[in-house]
């Protein structure tokens, strides 16, 4: 009996243990403090960007530049001292852009700025353009009465800091020219899904349904969307688009991984990243260089310090975010697969530009536990001018998968009242970037990183199936 007694008792005071609220020791808040205000002194991040942009320049999933992007990372971890560098194949289909071109024809004839929608099929689509103010009128329409024609859907997206309108916007690139196809569209073109008045389409990868035959897809700049909707307001409107791109077999590319060796528990990791790829129209600086250099930058300061953080610092290069998240799925694949989730201490994301970082939260299946240390992680940011803002935010786009099988998040939210004018286009250079505004991410991440890796108790990441909340 005093065996069991014994036996119930140390049961209940695990249980205890493990219901203890995470918390972050006050002097781990103290150092953060400090690495924050070296943060936004150093200029690590900016010179990981200008590097990443200028000696690799875009860098289209597939693309020879993919590979030469893949080195640079290994590189650049290395040289920004982080103890572990290593890669891991992530495969996709390749697509590939080679030319386009688009026409008015008769007696309004005039060339027209436009791109291929990622994943379009080569070909000329020539026909009489039927325009749709949303997707939702497109859907509307009779069944076949879009037999020879070319489909235009000609919604505007509105800018705010969150970008919260480009679920509509990117939804009408990527379900649109399958809805054309169903109406017997010969070909689909939108007014790119951006909020820039600037002649320079935004591209972006689109889906064919199974069993539809792709047609031809393209995005107009946003001036060439209403210059084409005031023709086709005056009457019958016909254009000409020639689109050479298309699938060509399938690529083996890398996540690119570099870790900070934590100094008691270094098999757990907190999880920082962005993606290497970009599309191939600009150089990526803002979509997402940035990431990169933020995440990069905040590791190398962290791995600056004389003592080790408590658990490892792991930063993530994902590759292809583009074209499907296939860097963010292999990554999460293998952590599941090596029984791996529950070693994931908290996971963010840096890819939504380069505008400063206004709120933060975390999340998991169970945030009630890590509660107390989100709000001390937030009090360490306030000086930044990021807000508290709990039950808001989600996981970004290449943790989402991690997320999904039970890893807890966290929600660094950049604003993006601009990101829209240069998404997906020849506009996402480095001139784009406030090298303060980027000083103040690496800074909120440094302050993130360092503080979730010293804590004292989980986030509550578990392996389960999930559905996380989005951005």
């Amino acid at each position: 009996m005093r065996r069991l007694t014994f036996a119930i008792a140390a049961v209940l005071a695990c249980a205890s243990v493990q219901a203890a609220p995470t918390r972050i020791p006050e002097q781990a808040l103290a150092r953060a403090a400090e690495l924050r205000e070296q943060a936004l002194a150093d200029d690590t991040g900016w010179k990981v960007v200008e590097s990443l942009t200028t000696e690799v320049g875009p860098r289209l999933a597939g693309s020879e530049a993919d590979a030469r992007a893949v080195e640079w990372a290994k590189a650049k971890f290395r040289a920004l001292g982080f103890d572990r560098v290593w890669t891991e194949p992530v495969t996709f289909p390749k697509w590939e852009r080679r030319s386009e071109q688009a026409q008015v024809l008769g007696a309004h004839a005039q060339p027209l700025a436009i791109t291929a929608l990622g994943g379009s099929p080569a070909g000329t689509a020539e026909g009489e353009v039927v325009r749709f103010e949303s997707l939702d009128a497109l859907k509307a329409a009779p069944a076949g009465s879009l037999a020879g024609k070319i489909a235009f859907i000609d919604y505007q997206m509105t800018r705010s800091r969150s970008g919260e309108d480009y679920g509509i916007g990117g939804t009408v690139r990527s379900r649109g020219p399958s809805e054309a196809i169903r109406k017997g569209a010969l070909g689909y073109i939108m007014r790119s899904a951006g909020t820039d008045s600037h002649r320079v389409p935004h591209t972006g990868i689109t889906r064919f349904d199974e069993g539809l035959t792709p047609v031809p897809s393209a995005a107009l700049s946003v001036p060439d969307a209403e210059q084409l909707a005031r023709l086709v307001a005056r009457g019958p409107t016909r254009i000409r688009m020639t689109l050479d791109c298309g699938w060509d077999g399938s690529y083996t590319s890398q996540n690119v991984i570099g870790e900070i060796t934590g100094r008691e528990l270094p098999k757990e990791v907190v999880v920082i990243g962005g993606h290497l790829d970009s599309w191939d129209l600009g150089t990526g600086a803002v979509d997402d260089g940035a990431g990169i250099g933020i995440t990069m930058a905040a590791g190398h300061l962290i791995g600056q310090l004389r003592q080790a953080p408590r658990r490892s610092i792991r930063v993530i290069a994902f590759a292809n975010e583009e074209q499907g998240l296939h860097g963010g799925f292999a990554y999460a694949a293998a952590r599941v697969k090596a029984r791996e989730i529950p070693l994931q201490h908290i996971a963010a994301e840096s890819d939504f530009g380069a505008g400063r970082i206004y709120a933060f939260n975390t999340g998991s299946g169970n945030p009630a536990g890590s509660r107390e240390a989100t709000a001390q992680i937030a009090r360490v940011l306030a000086p930044l001018g990021v807000e508290y803002r709990p039950d808001q935010g989600g996981p970004g786009p290449d943790v989402g998968p991690l997320a999904a099988k039970g890893g807890a998040w966290a929600w660094l939210a950049q604003d993006g009242t601009d990101y829209f004018d240069l998404h997906h286009t020849a506009d996402d250079t480095l001139d784009k970037i406030d090298p303060k505004a980027l000083a103040q991410n690496v800074a909120a991440y440094t302050v993130f990183a360092y503080l979730a890796a010293e804590s004292e108790g989980s986030f509550g990441s578990e392996a389960r199936d999930v559905v996380p909340p989005k951005e």
